[in-house]
């Protein structure tokens, strides 16, 4: 009796990223990419692009990231389609100008007559186990305020997905690649990705019990918690994938089956994504209980020292206190 085949190999979350702009600058001559340390890959992101698409298509870029912000602003005005790769999430705050009152704003404030498609990547946000305050925020909330369409893929194949119909779509898009993914392995190395529209969020486990809604590396927390709960209650869990436009009409249609709500997001809390989440649900459903968010502290400055890193970013004993005080366990 023959043997078996042996599986294909799993699809890791970089390659994915990396997968995804392959594809896309072979289908379209418009796209490249630019940023700091791409031609080498430093991140993995980009690598083997520059023996590929040459060195006119894949810009290393001076270390002025408001610069070359502005300039990929100025190249999707003039008809290309830059992706800007960042490797620290905390880079946004220095091109905050350039991305929401120049690139956001330039099409609106011309009727429409001029699209600006750039997608900004975020090759790693959140935190880093170590790297202290200035290299350990997740400001998706920041872009999403702002109206950015944002996405953060929980999955390889959520990042391929998103990346390529980031790329393709008509307006700037942030796109947010959490550092504790970075590693993760995922759907198998087929060769059959798929592209995953914005705006659509996916129901990874169904229940009847709760709804918790849950935010890019948690994903896998809630997954977690729900194995560890499966005995006690069935929790049903979203995965918004694009944090905006936010998918409101799933969320509604769960809440109007489990009637209770938790939200964990790597969001600051005031004014974070958990916020805006719970918010919406109590204005447009009939919520049986509190509705509660685990997410970052107010104001919360990652230090340096791990044990305190790891004390501040949620986690799955945050989250099973929550589903536990929202079910009066």
């Amino acid at each position: 009796m023959s043997a078996l085949p042996p599986p294909p190999p799993e699809l890791g979350y970089v390659h994915a990223l990396n997968r995804a702009l392959h594809a896309e600058m072979a289908a379209d001559d418009t796209v490249f990419v630019l940023g700091e340390d791409i031609g080498v890959g430093a991140s993995g992101v980009t690598a083997g692009l520059v023996p590929r698409f040459g060195s006119k298509r894949v810009l290393d870029t001076p270390l002025s990231e408001q610069a070359f912000t502005s300039f990929g602003t100025g190249a999707a005005i003039a008809g290309r389609k830059p992706v800007i790769e960042f490797q620290i999430s905390s880079l946004l705050y220095l091109v905050f100008e350039q991305i929401v009152n120049q690139a956001h704003k330039f099409s609106l404030m011309t009727g429409g007559q001029v699209h600006v498609p750039v997608t900004y990547l975020v090759a790693g946000s959140g935190s880093r186990n170590g790297w202290a305050g200035q290299h350990s925020d997740s400001p998706y909330s920041l872009l999403a305020h702002a109206g950015i369409k944002t996405v953060v893929p929980s999955n390889p194949a959520d990042a391929y997905g998103l990346l390529r119909s980031a790329i393709r779509d008509p307006d700037p898009v942030a796109v947010f690649a959490p550092s504790a993914l970075m590693e993760a392995m995922g759907v198998p190395d087929s060769g059959e990705e798929k592209i995953v529209p914005l705006g659509e969020a996916n129901v990874v486990r169904e229940g009847n019990d709760l709804t918790v809604v849950a935010v890019g590396q948690h994903v896998s927390t809630a997954l977690e918690v729900a194995d560890n709960l499966s005995n006690k209650v069935e929790l049903e869990i979203i995965d918004p994938r694009t944090v905006y436009p936010f998918d409101w009409d799933s969320l509604r249609k769960s809440i109007d089956k489990t009637g209770r709500l938790v939200v964990i997001d790597d969001s600051n809390r005031m004014c974070g994504l958990g916020a805006e989440i719970i918010a919406t649900a109590a204005e447009e459903s009939m919520l049986l209980a509190p509705p509660r968010r685990v997410c970052r502290p107010d104001g919360t400055v990652i230090p340096y020292a791990l044990a305190l890193d790891r004390e501040l970013v949620p986690g799955p004993e945050q989250l099973t206190k929550a589903i536990a005080a929202t079910l009066l366990l």
